[in-house]
């Protein structure tokens, strides 16, 4: 046992001093990941704002001034471009200087005073779904907006808003605790499927074929300072979504870490099956790019996992940041119950019961 001990902590040693000795790579884990959450932070945005609009506006009336004044005055829109036929306004979303054209029919006015509802076409560039779509419901909410300004007794609000977790809507209460999870499978990820494909290229791993280490030693040897910097990053990562972006933790933090070590122990176990396959370190790079990016579309952060098809729906369950992303966000904005942790962490164990078994599987035949 005492021997084991002392071949362990010399692997782990010389797995750190490996990580750490090189300036380049002190650099590629610690600046580029606090680079991009702050980058990301604020360029991944799903708010619209400062779009240009075609206007046609066959109405002179009260009605379609008061409508125009609230588009003009509406921190959505940056432009008004005014059309003089339909023909105009289709070349302006043809040629993408618009996102949106807004028509207004010579009844337009008349219909409203006489207690009609008064109807405006809203043409969108389908090119980009999602901003259009987010666009025409900024668009309906200033249209309500002016005919309350009109018809001001005309029975009020039908229908009281309430954003639960996020009153206001601040994207970055989203964002930011999500990319603290992306960012920590990248960097864990990487720095594992670069352990042995480096001992490779080095001509260093003849030397563990020779060595009495076991695959299980070995295993851990590689896993620890893969696990070390995973946690210290995110927790330098959570640190700053709490006291610099100011999003609100309601959850409990040693559950969160818990999560986190089943979290980044699954993704130790996958990139030791990288590595271990791997003859060059840039072999291990696009092996770990081809991984992370399937698991990040996957794993809910962009698109809801309802949403997608059955099979990557149940493919999104062996993807381990899938379920971190839950858990993450749920201990940011809602104080998730620990039932509803559990049930996102024991399919992380089992993830990383099984990859941590087939890489040292993969390990012991590249030794033997």
């Amino acid at each position: 046992m005492h021997a084991t001990l002392i071949r362990l902590r010399a692997q782990i040693v010389k797995e750190l001093l490996c990580l750490l000795r090189d300036p380049k790579s002190r650099t590629i884990m610690i600046g580029p990941p606090l680079i991009q959450l702050f980058v990301f932070s604020f360029a991944m945005t799903l708010e619209i704002q400062n779009v240009d609009l075609a206007l046609l506006n066959r109405d002179a009336g009260n009605a379609s001034l008061e409508l125009v004044q609230q588009l003009q005055a509406s921190r959505l829109v940056k432009r008004i471009r005014v059309a003089q036929d339909e023909a105009e306004v289709a070349r302006l979303i043809d040629t993408q200087e618009v996102l949106a054209g807004v028509i207004l029919p010579e009844t337009f006015s008349r219909d409203i005073a006489a207690g009609r509802s008064g109807t405006a076409q809203i043409l969108l560039d389908g090119r980009k779904a999602n901003a259009a779509q987010i666009t025409l419901g900024y668009l309906q909410s200033i249209a309500g907006n002016a005919s309350m300004s009109l018809r001001p007794g005309s029975g009020g609000e039908l229908a009281v808003v309430r954003h639960a977790f996020n009153p206001n809507l601040i994207y970055r209460w989203f964002v930011v605790p999500s990319l603290s999870g992306i960012l920590v499978t990248l960097i864990a990820l990487m720095v594992t499927a670069l352990s042995i494909a480096r001992e490779r290229e080095l001509g260093t791993f003849d030397q563990l074929l020779v060595s009495p280490c076991t695959p299980t030693e070995i295993i851990i040897a590689k896993a620890v300072p893969a696990f070390l910097v995973g946690t210290v990053l995110a927790s330098v990562m959570m640190s700053a979504a709490v006291f610099i972006f100011g999003i609100p933790f309601t959850g409990s933090i040693g559950l969160l870490f818990a999560c986190l070590t089943l979290f980044i122990l699954s993704l130790v176990g996958i990139g030791l099956m990288i590595s271990s396959i791997c003859s060059t370190q840039q072999q291990a790079i696009l092996g770990t790019f081809a991984v992370v990016v399937p698991a990040i579309l996957i794993s809910g952060f962009a698109t809801p996992v309802e949403n997608m098809p059955r099979f990557l729906q149940w493919l999104a369950e062996c993807i381990p940041l899938k379920h971190y992303l839950i858990i993450l966000q749920g201990s940011f904005l809602k104080a998730l119950p620990p039932a509803e942790v559990f049930a996102n962490a024991w399919p992380m164990a089992v993830i990383a019961a099984v990859t941590l078994t087939l890489a040292t599987l993969f390990v012991r035949s590249k030794l033997q």
